[in-house]
C-alpha cells in the first residue's frame, strides 16, 4: 500500500453548547493542522500515488469553504456540533467527492484525515474506497 499526504493549516470560530465541552461552550477560536492522506495499492504510470499539486488543490478547496468562517453561522454546520472529529468528517467526505473524478483518483483505495489542534491532541477519520 502507497500514501500520500498534503498538510495544510486552516481557521475557524466555533462553540460547543453541550456540558462536556466546559469552556468550550462558548465562542472561541481554533487552528487546525490538517493532514490528509490518500492511499492507493499500487503506484499509477508516473510511479506516484497521486499528483501531489493536484491532490493539494483539492484540499485547498474543501478547507477555504472553512477557513475563517464562524462554523455556528455555517450553513452546513446547522443544528450540528462542530468537533473535531466531525470536521475530520467533513473534510473526509468533501475531499472524496471531489477526488474520486480524476482517473488516478478512481484508483484510490482511500483516505485518512487528520486534525491536529495541538502537538498533543488530535482526531482522524478514514474512508475506505473500492478501487475501479
Amino acid at each position: 500500500m502507497f500514501s500520500l499526504t498534503v498538510r495544510r493549516n486552516f481557521m475557524i470560530a466555533h462553540s460547543l453548547p453541550r456540558e462536556v465541552f466546559g469552556p468550550a461552550q462558548g465562542l472561541h477560536g481554533a487552528t487546525f493542522v490538517t493532514e490528509v492522506t490518500f492511499r492507493r495499492r499500487e503506484l499509477n504510470d508516473d510511479a506516484i500515488v497521486l499528483d501531489i499539486g493536484a491532490a493539494g488543490v483539492v484540499v485547498d478547496e474543501v478547507l477555504d469553504e472553512l477557513n475563517y468562517k464562524n462554523l455556528d453561522e455555517h450553513p452546513d454546520f446547522a443544528g450540528k456540533l462542530s468537533t473535531t472529529e466531525a470536521l475530520a468528517r467533513y473534510i473526509g467526505d468533501g475531499v472524496a467527492a471531489q477526488i474520486r473524478i480524476g482517473r488516478d483518483g478512481r484508483a484510490l483505495t482511500g483516505l485518512d484525515v487528520t486534525l491536529r489542534e495541538t502537538p498533543d491532541a488530535w482526531a482522524s477519520y478514514s474512508l475506505d474506497f473500492d478501487a475501479s
